[in-house]
């Protein structure tokens, strides 16, 4: 019923015709969220490492060897889904033509997280990160922002790229 009277306002003109090429309004994308999690994996990697020391009884081990794996699985996953909607949804020819690596890049991101979740190698986690801050460099470069790379507030406190705000 409402598609019916919503075309019938169409069809008389009463109703503009909205176009858009993002699924969300413009300016809401933001790498952050992707950085922190490819953070947190790192974090949950050392947790991972320290906490096999302290637990002498197998099953409180496995329970939680079990239930960092899980995180560390997830927070890699939300890396890779936070830039795949940044890389398919934001990046645009233009942007494309300006920064050619960033499919590669992409590439790359996708191919670490992947890593990340089949093991607890830090390098890994490090350069999930690394790949992360350049894809926030890049991102934010097409908003004409200028970053500055920052150690996290929260452990392990890696460096990642923050826009400067002025």
């Amino acid at each position: 019923m409402l598609y019916q009277l919503l075309d019938r306002l169409d069809r008389i003109g009463a109703v503009s015709h909205a176009q858009a090429h993002c699924d969300i309004p413009c300016g809401v994308y933001d790498p952050g969220p992707a950085l922190i999690a490819a953070v947190s994996v790192v974090r949950l990697m050392d947790i991972m490492h320290e906490g096999v020391a302290q637990r002498a009884e197998p099953a409180a081990l496995h329970n939680f060897l079990s239930r960092c794996t899980l995180r560390k699985e997830e927070e890699a996953e939300k890396v890779k889904h936070e830039i795949r909607i940044i890389w398919g949804d934001y990046f645009k020819a233009p942007m494309i033509e300006a920064h050619p690596e960033i499919h590669a890049l992409t590439h790359s991101i996708m191919q670490k997280a992947s890593a990340c979740k089949q093991d607890v190698h830090r390098e890994d986690g490090e350069a999930l990160v690394e790949l992360v801050n350049q894809f926030a460099e890049i991102f934010w470069k097409t908003k004409s922002k200028d970053t500055q790379r920052f150690a996290s507030p929260y452990q392990p406190g890696l460096p990642i790229v923050y826009p400067v705000l002025s």
